[in-house]
């Protein structure tokens, strides 16, 4: 950046590694989304940045860059289930059954692989409602309720 004829505001990158070495790991998250849509684009292949920042922020929340690969998820969570869902899915379930590792079931991956609901967007929200905590509003009386309306042969049929 400080290299004599070299603008660097207009100067990029598409090494991740050095860019989150020299500039910090929200410049490498923003290199990962960049190179991902270029990638893409020479493909023709449209994909919403809302996607590739999905992506980028996964590959970033430890505070360094992760890769999608079985190594890199290893390392971004520590569920059972949800390794076995990438690859290797039969050493992934022997060591957790042969370490004895509990799984939370809290990502998506596991949700699916068991065919609960997720706990995202709808998922989320768990209501419970204590009805013996709650009063009931106080009945209005109605018009019809005042006994001259009532029907003189009804009346007699109901006692």
């Amino acid at each position: 950046m400080a290299t004599r004829g070299v603008r660097g505001t207009s100067t990029t990158s598409n090494h991740t590694m050095e860019v989150e070495k020299y500039l910090g790991i929200e410049a490498a998250k923003s290199t990962i989304i960049s190179e991902t849509q270029i990638t893409m684009k020479h493909h023709s292949i449209e994909i919403d940045r809302r996607h590739l920042t999905l992506l980028a922020d996964l590959m970033t929340f430890k505070g360094e860059v992760h890769g999608i690969t079985r190594y890199g998820l290893a390392k971004m969570k520590e569920s059972a289930l949800m390794l076995a869902s990438f690859e290797k899915t039969a050493d992934h379930l022997f060591d957790a059954a042969y370490y004895g590792q509990e799984d939370a079931i809290t990502g998506v991956s596991e949700s699916i692989i068991l065919g609960i609901p997720m706990s995202l967007g709808t998922g989320f929200f768990k209501l419970l409602h204590k009805s013996s905590t709650v009063p009931l509003p106080p009945r209005k009386p109605l018009l019809f309720d005042n006994p001259e309306f009532h029907l003189r042969e009804f009346s007699l049929q109901m006692s």
